[in-house]
């Protein structure tokens, strides 16, 4: 019995398969979250990508949430120099000061919009309201974009919110993550569902 199609970033078909790779594409990414403890720990998580691999990101997650205490946004929030310093020693996770400060502000920006909006969610459903379609079998050469309008409007609002490591790359990204946008290729078995 051979494997189903994926995606060729999940690195399924390659000489050595990441099983964590293969993992977060069949079973996490492109499936929506709305709860905002599961939204706040993609936007983190994304944002910590910055400039990383994502399988980097998917070896240290289970430090990251114990580290930022299970992504829960009001407890970051409250986050202070001492965490701070616990934070940029922490060998489990990647210790980039800005990006460490900026999770810790941008929990301050998901309160109030949550607080504004009722949710992160119903948030972002003003920005990308939508629901999301797959990409056409024939679209971009089997590619998938690095940004859309979308993510670039969610990019300037998050900014004019204080968020920070908020590009629309990033945003693009985290819409793919929770399910904002479908962006499984044609051959892969989640394609279309």
């Amino acid at each position: 019995m051979s494997e189903p199609g994926r995606c060729p970033w999940a690195g399924a078909d390659g000489p050595r398969p990441d099983p964590l790779m293969v993992a977060y594409h069949d079973d996490e990414w492109g499936r929506p979250i709305t709860d905002d403890t599961g939204l706040f720990e993609r936007l983190v998580l994304e944002s910590f990508q910055a400039g990383l691999s994502w399988s980097t990101i998917l070896r240290k997650r289970e430090a990251f949430r114990a580290a930022f205490r299970d992504f829960d946004p009001a407890v970051v929030a409250a986050f202070d120099d001492g965490d701070r310093a616990r934070l940029t020693a922490d060998a489990g996770i990647v210790r980039n000061r800005a990006k460490i400060g900026a999770t810790i502000g941008n929990a301050d920006g998901f309160l109030a919009i949550c607080r504004e909006r009722g949710s992160f969610d119903a948030y972002l459903r003003t920005i990308i309201p939508e629901p999301p379609r797959p990409l056409p079998a024939d679209a971009l050469g089997g590619s998938i974009p690095a940004s859309t309008p979308s993510s670039i409007a969610l990019s300037k609002d998050l900014v004019a919110h204080g968020f920070r490591f908020v590009g629309p790359t990033i945003t693009y990204a985290f819409m793919q993550s929770v399910g904002l946008v479908d962006d499984h290729l044609p051959g892969c078995f989640r394609y279309g569902g």
